[in-house]
């Protein structure tokens, strides 16, 4: 099955308009990924533009959406034809959407630069204490990979405020890319990574608003181990939440080697 990578452009102005007549903004809060994965699924069907990411202007007056597919731009023009209602035509103009091939195969050792936006949670297998918040966290419920990592680390919390778990061996960045490279597993050998923003967010699914959580985009380069492996890391996506703007692995030239640095 092809990969295609697919461009939209969209009116943010239209997506906010849409989404609060669905009923999406609440209490202030709005996911856009979860009103984007609830849009693209309107108008071309159920995970067809999965993964995906979205990057809007300073002003966010524009933006362009990124995806993977397995239908090229005419198919997708073709479905949201026969099914899209005017209000979802009017954020995405499908007459512009565009698409390319992704090569088939990836040459073994072939290096490529990566940028990925994701979710670095790991979920409970257990109940566990949180010490310096002095509460229960339940088994199955979603944490921010760098704090397990630092509470595992350190169970008893930091009793000097000056003493953090960077400087006792424990960085955000080096945590987050250990996550990245498990999911990567033995599809690529990650030479260099990078965690170039960070900020934490909200996610809102279905009625309810959802946990809090990381948000981190890790720039890189990678050498291709297992060509196919690696085409379904392309097609599926990186860590959890794929289906809302999280995972998309953007390849781009690669750094040369005296510029890059082991993760």
């Amino acid at each position: 099955m092809t990969i295609h990578l697919i461009y939209a452009s969209l009116s943010m102005r239209a997506f906010n308009r849409w989404a609060g007549n669905r009923g999406l903004m609440r209490h202030g809060a709005f996911d856009e990924g979860y009103a984007l994965h609830i849009l693209l699924s309107a108008m071309f069907g159920k995970a067809i533009l999965q993964p995906f990411r979205l990057f809007a202007s300073q002003r966010r007056t524009g933006a362009a959406l990124y995806a993977y597919a397995d239908l090229d731009a005419s198919a997708l023009r073709d479905t949201a034809d026969a099914v899209a209602t005017p209000d979802c035509l009017d954020v995405i103009d499908v007459r512009q959407i565009r698409s390319k091939a992704v090569p088939p195969v990836f040459h073994l050792r072939r290096r490529l630069g990566f940028d990925v936006r994701v979710r670095p949670v790991r979920r409970l297998r257990q109940d566990l204490m949180d010490s310096q918040a002095n509460r229960l966290i339940s088994k199955g419920s979603e944490m921010d990979a760098f704090r397990l990592e630092a509470m595992r680390r350190f169970p008893n919390g930091w009793a000097d405020p000056r003493v953090s778990a960077s400087n006792n061996g424990v960085s955000r960045e080096s945590v987050y890319a250990e996550w990245l490279a498990e999911r990567f597993g033995d599809a690529v050998s990650v030479e260099q990574c990078k965690l170039v923003s960070f900020r934490r967010s909200r996610v809102i699914r279905g009625k309810g608003r959802g946990p809090e959580g990381p948000d981190a985009t890790m720039h890189g380069t990678l050498s291709v181990s297992h060509s196919k492996s690696f085409a379904r890391i392309l097609r599926k996506g990186v860590g959890r939440h794929r289906a809302y703007g999280y995972g998309m692995l953007l390849l781009r030239p690669p750094k040369t080697p005296r510029h890059s640095s082991s993760c």
